[in-house]
C-alpha cells in the first residue's frame, strides 16, 4: 500500500509518501509544498490544491494522512492552518483517496512511543523507520511520521477482528 502523508500549513505543506507491506516500511519520496506570501489568501489555497493534485496524480497513493488542526495562542494562525488543511483534505477526497486523520500527539506516540516527543526525536525516529531516507525539512519529517503513524494504525486494524461480522 502506498501512503501520501500531509503535514498541512499554508506557506509550507510538508509530504512524505511510504511503502507499507506488512510490517515493512520503505521510503519513496518527500518533499515541502510552497505557497506565495505575498499573494491573497485565495490564491494560496488554489494553488496548494494544484500542487497536491499533481502529488496526487504522481504517486497515485491507496491512501492518505494528515495531522489534525492544534490550536495555536494566535487564532489567525490556526483559521490559516485550517484553511490550508482543509484544501488537503478536499484534493485527497476529489482524488478519490481516504484520508486518516491523527492527532499531533498520537503521531508522535505512534513513532517515538510518547506524545510529548519534541520535534527533534520525531525527525530522528523517522529517519530510523525508513532508513536511507534523506528529508527535506521538519515539515516533510513531520509529514512521514504521519504517513508512518497511517501506516501502523491500518495493520492494527486488519489484524483486530471486527465483531460485527
Amino acid at each position: 500500500m502506498i501512503i501520501l502523508g500531509l503535514d498541512p500549513g499554508l506557506g509550507t505543506t510538508g509530504w512524505g509518501v511510504i511503502r507499507a507491506e506488512g510490517n515493512r516500511l520503505s521510503h519513496l519520496a518527500n518533499g515541502r509544498l510552497k505557497t506565495d506570501s505575498a499573494a491573497s489568501l485565495p490564491r494560496r489555497l488554489a494553488h496548494l490544491d494544484a500542487l497536491i493534485s499533481a502529488l496526487i496524480a504522481d504517486h497515485a497513493p491507496d491512501g492518505a494522512a494528515a495531522e489534525e488542526v492544534f490550536v495555536n495562542a494566535n487564532p489567525q494562525s490556526t483559521l490559516k492552518l485550517a484553511h490550508a488543511r482543509g484544501v488537503v483534505l478536499c484534493a485527497a477526497a476529489r482524488g478519490g483517496i481516504e484520508v486518516g486523520e491523527y492527532a499531533p500527539r498520537l503521531v508522535k506516540k505512534a513513532v517515538v512511543g510518547t506524545g510529548t516527543a519534541e520535534k527533534a526525536q520525531v525527525h530522528a525516529m523517522v529517519g530510523r523507520l525508513l532508513p536511507g531516507v534523506k528529508i527535506d525539512g521538519p515539515d516533510a519529517a513531520d509529514a512521514l511520521a504521519v504517513a508512518i503513524c497511517h501506516a501502523h494504525h491500518l495493520a492494527s486494524a486488519r489484524r483486530i477482528p471486527d465483531p460485527s461480522k
